[in-house]
């Protein structure tokens, strides 16, 4: 499968398909040392390519062709233009070196971790997404249509639009050819290969068939000049020359490498923990990185772009019985032949039948979208990520699409951090459980006595929303209380007893710390507050069920300030209420 995805996800980057098996034989061989999976099969991605292609598209010059091409060489030929000229494939390799140096950084400085950035819910939506973005860039091949590369935001709906005003110009020869690869393959993959991998665990090779057919079929039916139907082109021999990357282009790559760094570790990690967990062996997720990193920066010194796992191509590489990445390194040897002597062969191949592979391929991407629903129905919050992300992506542009999925995500985590689970707690008569009066109509308030339950952090950034629900669930606010005696005070009326008699019942707060995480400073201080705000109208505060850690930043905090510990600290509910009640009780 490296050589018909190779070459036609090279096409998604802007680059020859021969790139794309340049990528399933240097990297491999790096990660072969240094990886710790047993069972991906790393090389071409197409979100991986198409994100590379968009890069590639911005910085490099279309009529400068495929090749490299010295700055000096490339200045001359846009006829002394002072701005630089970069090929495509300079362009390619500079990312792919950015992403390797970024991924051994992250390496150094363990940062393994930030991957978990991306949830499974952006990912979802992000690849579904992108996988809109192959399908209308493949459009073009399908079709036979000459359409403008487009740059910049909103890509994606220009294209679209170029697309309805070339469709009169489509070439039906390419178009007929299109269906067909297209007809082909889909009834492979959906009724010949399910059949055939009851009696055989070696599947159906239909996309190398394809490729293959589609060549020959090319070659003795002479399309490329009848019905001006175009292939691949030139496919060179032999390895390619290592040649240092341009690093005068890292600079202007950097932001874009970022994200690709993201999704390529976080598609490949992910990928290798299914087969870890299914298969019973450890994997070291930085480790990972230092693979990747090397195998990126070995790449771009053979006309690779930057490098990812396949969950089709490892699935057959286990289903057929790959145990470790020897695998992977027979693989290479095969493609060895294909780079030194079969590779001109598929010079003929029409561009629409790689397009075909493409199309045909996304079906599992674009079933993603079926965890949409999923989504909205055990979280409206990861619904809501899944929508703008895709909606991002697909109106606006990739790199745009996947910093504000991120972003969406990270609001959301504050949100639940800043305003965390609270309720009032109702005691289960007979029982020394105390349980969510919401939630459980067997809760019963203990009369005189709100007991407050709160789960998370405590710091800075939910002080103001602390005391706010404090005062919402009690249903006392100390403030107003003091201001309407001060009214009535000053109206010259008394204060009878009959006047404030909801105040008056409430006689004792009591706060289960159980849930709480972690406080700061700046909390215990507001905890201070609002004991003495309540004191003030006479309602006693009190804590109970407190953690060490929370224990021990509450004591130091009043062994520096007051030089003693002067909040009401109880081990727990039961004793609190007992010790309230002996303190009411008549003498």
């Amino acid at each position: 499968m490296h050589i018909p995805q190779g070459m036609a996800y090279a096409l998604l980057g802007n680059l020859p398909p021969v790139v794309g098996i340049y990528m399933a034989f240097f990297p491999v061989f790096v990660y072969f040392l240094f990886g710790t999976s047993k069972h991906v099969s790393i090389g071409t991605f197409a979100v991986v390519c198409l994100m590379t292609g968009k890069v590639v598209t911005l910085h490099s010059t279309p009529d400068a062709g495929y090749t490299f091409m010295n700055i000096s060489d490339a200045v001359s030929q846009n006829h002394g233009d002072v701005a630089y000229v970069y090929t495509p494939m300079q362009v390619a390799t500079a990312v792919t070196l950015m992403v390797g140096i970024l991924q051994v950084v992250m390496y150094i400085f363990r940062l393994g971790i930030v991957t978990t950035l991306l949830s499974e819910t952006l990912v979802n939506s992000f690849t579904t997404a992108a996988a809109v973005y192959v399908l209308i860039s493949q459009i073009k091949d399908l079709l036979g249509l000459k359409l403008p590369k487009q740059k910049g935001y909103f890509k994606l709906i220009f294209t679209i639009i170029d697309i309805f005003k070339e469709i009169k110009n489509t070439n039906i020869a390419a178009a007929i050819v299109s269906i067909v690869s297209i007809i082909i393959l889909v009834f492979s993959n959906e009724f010949l290969k399910p059949r055939a991998s009851k009696k055989c665990s070696i599947p159906i090779p239909i996309e190398l068939i394809a490729v293959v057919g589609g060549t020959l079929v090319s070659r003795y039916c002479d399309l490329p000049k009848i019905y001006n139907i175009e292939t691949v082109g030139h496919i060179p021999t032999g390895l390619p020359k290592p040649e240092l990357p341009n690093v005068k282009l890292l600079p202007l790559v950097l932001v874009d490498s970022i994200a690709i760094t993201m999704v390529s570790y976080t598609i490949t990690i992910s990928m290798a923990l299914i087969f870890a967990q299914k298969l019973s062996y450890e994997i070291e997720s930085n480790q990972e990185l230092l693979a990747m990193g090397l195998s990126n920066i070995m790449g771009s010194f053979f006309s690779c772009m930057p490098i990812s796992a396949s969950l089709s191509r490892s699935l057959i590489q286990q289903t057929v019985g790959g145990r470790t990445q020897i695998a992977s390194i027979v693989s290479c040897l095969l493609l060895l032949i294909i780079l030194l002597w079969i590779g001109p062969f598929f010079e003929l191949l029409p561009r629409c039948v790689l397009a075909s592979i493409i199309v045909v391929a996304l079906k599992g991407m674009f079933q993603q979208a079926n965890q949409l629903v999923k989504f909205w129905k055990l979280s409206k919050i990861d619904a809501v990520i899944w929508i703008v992300t895709f909606l991002v992506v697909t109106l606006i542009n990739i790199d745009i699409g996947l910093l504000v999925g991120l972003l969406v995500s990270l609001v959301t985590i504050l949100l639940q951090i800043i305003q965390p689970y609270t309720c009032l707690l109702g005691h289960i008569p007979h029982t020394d459980l105390y349980l969510d009066t919401g939630r459980y109509k067997a809760a019963m308030e203990i009369r005189g006595i709100k007991i407050f339950h709160y789960c998370g952090s405590l710091n800075f950034a939910n002080n103001s929303y602390f005391k706010s629900i404090v005062y919402r669930l009690v249903g006392v606010c100390p403030q107003k209380v003091i201001k309407h005696r001060k009214k009535l005070a000053e109206e010259g009326h008394f204060l009878e007893e009959n006047n404030f008699k909801e105040m008056c019942e409430l006689q004792c707060i009591i706060m289960d710390m159980s849930a709480l995480s972690y406080i700061d400073p700046s909390s215990v201080q507001v905890l201070h507050t609002i004991v003495e705000e309540f004191a003030r109208v006479n309602i006693d505060f009190c804590f109970v069920n407190c953690p060490s850690p929370i224990f021990e930043t509450i004591k130091k905090c009043d062994l520096y300030i007051y030089g003693m510990m002067s909040l009401k600290i109880f081990a727990t509910i039961q004793d609190a209420i007992a010790h309230f009640q002996n303190e009411m009780a008549p003498r």
